[in-house]
């Protein structure tokens, strides 16, 4: 492989091995708070020991999730420089604004939450969990506002072949942006209920023939992983058709990849399934279950509309921005070379139903547990549990899934073109590489994700610790004389 390809695939591993962590902190830090907020307000103990345990799985995540977050940022210098400096000016806002702002608040009022237990009134505790809740969806939200420019460059102005910022409210407020981070923060979501309904299903039925006194602490968790799951998907599907009429307006490329949409149709049909090689060029052929004239809907909220297909694009795009790469020796091999337009059809394809089926199946196991866990019952059989388990990871599938065909879906651009935007403001990924030895690419590549690897070891055995440890393995000794079943007796703990 060559320098860009190597590159390509380090950024990929780290980001998408990044992404296992965030989602499940930014949902769980929300809900962990929100858990809080019920014991202060009613005293009930098994909210504290809620707050206690998911708290103590969000810490170990977010610990994770700060060191693999770390080599994001370093990446941007050592592998892509070329894009940095073309982005920098951009860039330099909102990643100042996550870090010295939305991450600064997140980390400084998590150390207080933890260290606070014993010596922070009540309320200000509390407070400082929603305090550190919120900002780790503000920082979402810059990292997300810098992701939706190079989707769709806005606010910017075109100065000595370089985007110049213009306007940081511009680009705050991207409708790509806007359309992305409620979409992104939904995701989040669904990872922590699948996450709390896998853990709270395999604890309820691993004592269902006990009387163990906190049964109440695992119904209550799974059903509150089970409707955050639902509702959670409700808002996927929602802001996920409104991602996909921007799309269709701004990348349809894309969007026809999403489909293998090879030819141009009116009215355009939704593939449910293919059989077959979509990447192809007769790759319609292998299409089966299609729904007539929905891809028209969910592109224009019409059954009418012509969609364009990938073979038309290719045409538009080679008019607009050329049929070969500049002859230019920072690009290497493809220097002068062909531009393939096309994305890779079968990942963006399959890619985008295991967004929504995975998705819908962490749903699908949400309803389940509702159903099974009503009017104070409790769920006795073992296929239960084990499917509960396994749909812990429904979610972050979807989501990894969804990132790729985001990312990929985009190429061969880095910095995707703006149709009514300012024109020149686009990067090839080709042009966006570092000038490096193939051998130091390598060299990082193996080295990051051997060093991923040793923390996902470290990461699997402290959640798997503390998830066997249950409740009693979070909560602080009791002290001589007090009554576990009193509002008050958890004075201890502020």
């Amino acid at each position: 492989m060559d320098v860009l390809q190597l590159a390509r695939w380090q950024f990929g591993i780290t980001t998408v091995y990044h992404f296992l962590m965030v989602p499940l902190t930014i949902g769980l830090s929300v809900l962990v708070a929100g858990m809080q907020t019920a014991w202060v307000r009613t005293g009930n103990r098994r909210y504290y020991e809620m707050t206690k345990f998911w708290g103590k799985l969000l810490l170990v995540n977010f610990a994770m999730g700060v060191v693999t977050g770390i080599v994001q940022e370093f990446q941007f210098g050592m592998n892509w420089n070329a894009y940095s400096r073309f982005v920098g000016d951009v860039f330099g806002a909102p990643l100042a604004m996550e870090g010295l702002l939305a991450f600064f608040i997140e980390s400084t009022f998590l150390g207080l939450w933890i260290f606070g237990w014993d010596r922070l009134p009540k309320k200000v505790h509390l407070a400082c969990a929603w305090a550190f809740s919120l900002a780790s969806i503000a920082s979402a939200y810059f990292i997300l506002a810098a992701n939706s420019w190079m989707q769709h460059p806005v606010g910017v102005d075109f100065v000595n072949g370089k985007p110049t910022l213009r306007s940081i409210g511009a680009v705050l407020t991207n409708n790509t942006a806007l359309a992305a981070i409620p979409h992104t923060i939904a995701g989040a979501f669904s990872v922590s209920a699948a996450f709390i309904v896998g853990v709270a299903a395999w604890h309820l039925w691993r004592k269902r023939k006990t009387d163990d006194e906190h049964r109440a602490t695992w119904r209550t968790s799974l059903r509150l992983g089970a409707w955050v799951g639902v509702v959670a998907f409700a808002v996927l599907a929602i802001t996920g058709d409104q991602q996909g009429k921007l799309m269709f307006q701004q990348q349809p490329m894309k969007m026809a990849s999403a489909e293998a949409l090879c030819h141009t149709e009116q009215p355009a049909s939704f593939s449910i399934i293919a059989i077959g090689d979509v990447g192809k060029q007769d790759c319609e052929d292998v299409k089966t279950f299609n729904v007539p004239a929905l891809l028209s809907f969910l592109a224009h909220n019409d059954f009418h509309t012509q969609v364009s297909g990938v073979e038309d694009l290719v045409g538009q795009y080679q008019a607009k921005y050329g049929t070969n790469y500049p002859d230019d020796p920072a690009l290497g091999e493809l220097a002068g070379k062909p531009i393939d337009y096309t994305p890779n059809l079968p990942v963006t394809y399959w890619g985008f139903r295991a967004m929504i089926g995975f998705g819908a199946a962490g749903a699908g196991i949400g309803v389940l547990a509702l159903w099974l866990t009503r009017r104070g019952r409790i769920p006795d059989s073992k296929w239960f549990p084990r499917l509960a388990l396994l749909g812990i990871a429904t979610p972050y599938i979807g989501n990894s899934a969804g990132w790729i065909f985001t990312e990929m879906g985009r190429q061969p651009f880095v910095v995707a073109p703006n149709p009514s935007g300012v024109d020149g403001v686009w990067m090839f990924t080709a042009q966006a590489v570092s000038n490096l030895a193939t051998g130091e690419v390598w060299t990082s590549l193996v080295t990051l994700t051997l060093l991923y690897l040793a923390l996902g070891v470290v990461e699997v055995f402290l959640m798997r610790k503390y998830v066997l440890g249950g409740v009693e393995g979070v909560l602080p000794p009791d002290k001589p004389g007090q009554d576990k079943g009193s509002g008050d007796a958890l004075a201890f703990a502020y």
